[in-house]
């Protein structure tokens, strides 16, 4: 039987063949990866990436769908919503799972950064998904999503544009990043409302130490009125916390590059 998509799950299948190849090409799976799909729907890049890899743990809520991926030998199948899924401890139940036993094997010193994630995300919760996998970046090798077009624009968005907003500036904090593929409509079942894009991020092997409640406090200050002068938001906030450094709020959030919130969450690093 087929399965029906559903509207409450953000489901849209991918189903044309040529850009499925083009996004398993350009995660470029090998044998020893340990690698996590979030939402494998019907198995579009499921089926490829088992192909490449020998074993995947994918990450589904539809239960007819966990149904289904659970006949499948070559998988750990997580059955649930990833919001709630702790990405640190599922790293150390897999690399005690016998399908990923060649994992454990790997030179100790290696062992870092071990996830590989990917995924389909629905466009209805993709935002907090990648806020939930924030928090486990220093498990992460790395991440290819595809996402709504209009999304994966704001993530790589450069400052001084219309794009360019908090969550550019949470992710760029961490992650390099980088647009790969843009996907039509036509290439989901059901077909999408939106243009969808593929993006890559890799953890920054060297990133600015702060307080991350503090950082994501202030940026989310910052850009709550993002057609103001900082003065009237993120000045107030300043205020309240007695700073008595040199920032300029003659500004609007957007003209503020990363480095520069980076700076100015430093200074409240206990």
């Amino acid at each position: 039987m087929k399965h029906i998509a559903r509207k409450r799950f953000g489901q849209h299948f991918l189903v044309d063949q040529g850009v499925i190849e083009e996004i398993v090409n350009a995660i470029a799976p090998h044998g020893h990866d340990l690698m996590i799909e979030i939402g494998p729907g019907m198995g579009a890049m499921t089926k490829p990436l088992v192909d490449r890899i020998g074993q995947l743990c994918v990450i589904e809520l539809d239960k007819d769908l966990v149904k289904q991926l659970k006949t499948n030998a070559a998988l750990v199948v997580i059955e649930g919503d990833v919001l709630n899924v702790n990405f640190s401890l599922l790293e150390d139940k897999l690399l005690c799972n016998d399908l990923f036993s060649q994992i454990q094997h790997i030179d100790q010193a290696r062992q870092k950064n071990l996830m590989r994630i990917v995924g389909n995300l629905p466009y209805n919760i993709s935002t907090p998904i990648l806020f939930h996998l924030l928090k486990y970046v220093d498990h992460i090798k790395d991440q290819h999503f595809m996402l709504q077009k209009e999304v994966v624009d704001r993530m790589v968005a450069k400052p001084c544009t219309s794009d360019y907003g908090r969550l550019s500036v949470m992710l760029q904090w961490r992650y390099e990043m980088q647009q790969l593929v843009d996907v039509p409509p036509e290439s989901f079942d059901p077909p999408p409302r939106v243009k969808s894009a593929v993006v890559r991020m890799r953890p920054k092997e060297i990133f600015e130490n702060v307080k991350f409640e503090v950082f994501q406090n202030l940026v989310q200050i910052a850009f709550s009125q993002r057609r103001k002068l900082l003065r009237h938001t993120l000045g107030h906030w300043l205020e309240d916390r007695q700073f008595e450094g040199v920032f300029d709020l003659k500004r609007r959030a957007e003209e503020v590059s990363v480095d520069e919130y980076l700076a100015l969450a430093q200074k409240f690093v206990a």
